[in-house]
C-alpha cells in the first residue's frame, strides 16, 4: 500500500467507526445532555478525568464548559481532574498512581455532581477507582470507552451513562470521544440559550 491509500484508509476507517458511533451512541446523547444540563442549573458540578489523550479530552472538555463553546454564555461549573501536577504527584508519590483520581473525586464530589470518566480501553485502575468513588458520594457517571467497555462497563449504575465507541482501535475511539463531549457541550448551550441549532 502506497502512502497516499494508507492516509485515506483512516478517512473512510473514520467514517465508518463514526456512522457506528451514530447508530449505536445518538440516541443516548439527548439522555447524557439532560443529566449535565440538570446538574449544571441545581448548581451542582462537573469533575472529569482521563489518561494521556483522554486526559486531554477531559481537559478540552471542562475547558469548553467553563470558558465558552461557540457562543458567549455564562461560564459553567467544572474540574479537571488531571489539570494538578502538585496533587496528581503527591497523591500518586504518597499513595499510588491508581488513586490519583479518586482521591479528588473524594475531595471535592458531592451528590448531585457528575462524574465524566474517559478511558479508551474501559480498564483503566484509576478511571475504575474513580467511578467507585463517585458512586460512594451519590454522584452520576458518564463513561467514555471503546472496545467493549472493559470493568467499567460491570460498574457502571442504571442512572448511568455509557458511551462505548463500537471500535477496538485507540485512535478511532479517541476521534469518537471528543466529538461525543462537543455534541454534549451544544446541547447544554442549546438549551442554557434557548434554542436548537
Amino acid at each position: 500500500m502506497d502512502m497516499t491509500s494508507r492516509m485515506t484508509s483512516h478517512f473512510d476507517d473514520a467514517i465508518d467507526t463514526f456512522k457506528a458511533g451514530a447508530r449505536e451512541l445518538a440516541p443516548t446523547l439527548a439522555t447524557g445532555v439532560d443529566l449535565l444540563f440538570g446538574a449544571l442549573t441545581n448548581n451542582a458540578r462537573i469533575l472529569a478525568c482521563g489518561n494521556g489523550g483522554s486526559a486531554a479530552d477531559a481537559q478540552h472538555f471542562i475547558a469548553e464548559l467553563v470558558g465558552r463553546f461557540e457562543r458567549d454564555r455564562l461560564p459553567l461549573a467544572g474540574i479537571a481532574l488531571n489539570t494538578d501536577t502538585s496533587i496528581m504527584t503527591a497523591v500518586g508519590n504518597d499513595y499510588g498512581f491508581n488513586t490519583i483520581f479518586e482521591r479528588q473525586v473524594n475531595a471535592l464530589g458531592q451528590p448531585g455532581d457528575v462524574l465524566v470518566a474517559i478511558s479508551t480501553s474501559g480498564n483503566s485502575p484509576n478511571i475504575v477507582r474513580a467511578i467507585e468513588a463517585a458512586h460512594e458520594r451519590e454522584m452520576q457517571v458518564i463513561a467514555l470507552t471503546g472496545k467493549g467497555g472493559g470493568q467499567i462497563n460491570t460498574l457502571l449504575y442504571e442512572t448511568d451513562i455509557h458511551f462505548c465507541v463500537p471500535s477496538d482501535r485507540t485512535m478511532r475511539i479517541q476521534e469518537v470521544h471528543i466529538m461525543l463531549l462537543h455534541a454534549l457541550c451544544d446541547g447544554i448551550d442549546a438549551l442554557l440559550l434557548g434554542d436548537t441549532l
